[in-house]
């Protein structure tokens, strides 16, 4: 066997592990492709967050006259007897039961309530006692995660209890190259059952998925692309094989000079 054809068969083994780690086509990585079929669509806002077992509670009533629904506010009425020690300044943490203990009115069942629900519950409680109080509910550890192939991954709160998935994605700082794009899951769990979806991001019809607006405690999961899974393997090696192949090239050249 020549050296020449050692030095040619040593250059392709050079040039196919640089090939190997960067075939990624055009059509893996664009968003949207079929973006003008987003014209003229209705907008998606079919969402509505559920309050939940473990959820941490803001609730705060106001009203004309302060002091008829002080009793009910821990921060304002702090030196009120009736001020309950799991109070810690106005937020309520909903047991496993789905209950709230709540000033003055006692034991409110508030979970697998939509917010816009829980607040017409505790009114109606409250307008007992106090008339024309206004009831706000925030979920103070509304958090989504983001896993897998994007650039910072992670478990992010979001402070106004509503995100789609595309914002999700740009708090994790978008996908990698090697993110799949067709199959973003979204791992969901309500009422104590899991469940499942997959978007293709390189279609616009994820903007009408039930999952385009995420739920607390949701998991949203990118997978590698097959680029990266079939490079995965070769990638550990690779520089050990370009460096070797550099090495016998080099050797070669001096034999042959």
């Amino acid at each position: 066997m020549s050296i020449k054809f050692l030095s040619r068969i040593t250059a392709l083994v050079l040039l196919f592990s640089l090939v190997c780690t960067s075939c990624i086509s055009k059509k893996e990585v664009l968003y949207f492709q079929d973006i003008e079929a987003l014209n003229n669509q209705t907008d998606n806002t079919n969402y509505n967050t559920i309050i939940r077992p473990d959820d941490l509670l803001s609730i705060t009533v106001s009203s004309q006259d302060p002091e008829s629904v002080a009793i009910f506010n821990p921060v304002a009425g702090a030196a009120n007897a009736l001020r309950t020690t799991n109070d810690r300044l106005g937020t309520y943490l909903v047991d496993s039961n789905g209950n709230i203990e709540f000033p003055f009115i006692g034991t409110l069942q508030i979970a697998n309530k939509t917010r816009v629900e829980a607040i017409a519950l505790l009114k109606g409680e409250i307008n007992k006692y106090a008339k024309e109080a206004v009831v706000d509910i925030r979920i103070l550890n509304f958090s989504i995660s983001v896993l897998g192939e994007v650039q910072r991954p992670g478990t992010f709160t979001i402070p106004n209890e509503r995100i789609t998935v595309l914002e999700a994605l740009g708090l994790a700082g978008d996908m990698t190259i090697f993110g799949e794009r067709k199959t973003v899951k979204i791992i969901r769990e309500e009422n104590g059952v899991k469940s499942y979806g997959e978007l293709d991001f390189t279609s616009i019809d994820v903007v009408n998925s039930p999952f385009y607006y995420l739920q607390q405690n949701d998991v949203v999961i990118v997978s590698p692309n097959k680029a990266q899974v079939q490079s995965g393997a070769f990638n550990r090696n690779s520089t050990i094989f370009i460096s070797i192949a550099g090495i016998i090239i080099s050797v070669l050249t001096i034999l042959t000079r």
